[in-house]
């Protein structure tokens, strides 16, 4: 399992069971104009996405020196707290997303307003979709370009067949297990990705190293090995780490800790 079948087969079933939800809706109230609206969502989601992972492609990275360095320092930031938030989002809208869907698209059914239908689909997909972009572009920081490839790939493959026979009722899926473990995967995914940032950064000579190599373990578990660039890759693993990486490591963990707990006793 890589960082990258998790992050899209999450984002894109997601997605999915957005689109879902408001054509299970619009069947279910014989709102069959405001389908093509939905369709019509999704596919200008999906350009977009591809737009967005193009201009990364084509104008971000290729730096060289201090400029690599910092460029992807705050770039696996930014894909963390992004990430953070939407593990937490989630989390906070998990029992009420079907209900609020269905009213929005209720409301712009009876006010005639199926550019409406179009927005929710689109804003539904979009968001999925950037959010992959740019969690792949850091997972690639500290993975193989091919692993991420065919991981992201498969991820998505598998979205769309758990979520074509959930809604056939094929097979039932208890979500909440599902969202639940695939959250814990990538918060650990997220923690490495704080602590190869900062790293980074160190690189770059923005944040300093204080403590160098506070323990050595590569040579019973190499971070360049096989099993310890999957660990690295998945979990940011790191044989050999210094001081800050370590705290901002657990410091990470304890906060989402702390707000997960929060959050888990409201419900």
């Amino acid at each position: 399992m890589s960082a990258a079948l998790v992050i899209t087969l999450r984002e894109t079933l997601e997605a999915a069971l957005i689109v879902g939800i408001l054509l299970a809706y619009l069947k279910k109230t014989q709102g069959a104009k405001g389908v093509r609206y939905v369709w019509g969502g999704v596919v200008a989601g999906i350009v977009l996405s591809l737009v967005l992972a193009w201009v990364f492609g084509a104008y971000l990275g290729g730096f060289e020196g201090q400029a690599e360095e910092l460029y992807e320092g705050v770039m696996m930031l930014v894909a963390a707290g992004l990430l953070t938030w939407m593990i937490l989002w989630m989390l906070k809208q998990r029992r009420n997303i079907k209900k609020d869907l269905e009213n929005k698209a209720s409301m712009h059914l009876k006010n005639s307003r199926p550019w409406g239908l179009f927005a929710l689909s689109f804003v539904g997909v979009a968001r999925e979709g950037i959010e992959t972009v740019i969690f792949l572009q850091a997972a690639l920081v500290s993975s193989d370009g091919a692993e991420v490839l065919w991981g992201g790939l498969l991820g998505i493959v598998l979205a769309i067949v758990l979520a074509f026979a959930l809604f056939k009722g094929a097979v039932e899926i208890p979500l909440k297990k599902f969202f639940t473990f695939t959250s814990v995967i990538l918060i650990l995914f997220a923690a490495g990705l704080v602590a190869h940032g900062v790293h980074e950064l160190q690189e770059a000579m923005v944040v300093p190293v204080i403590a160098e190599h506070i323990w050595d373990i590569n040579g019973i578990l190499n971070e360049k090995g096989a099993f310890g660039s999957f660990l690295k890759g998945l979990f940011g693993y790191n044989g050999n780490p210094n001081l800050l990486e370590v705290v901002a490591y657990f410091l990470y963990l304890m906060g989402i800790a702390v707000v997960w707990q929060r959050l888990e006793s409201k419900d």
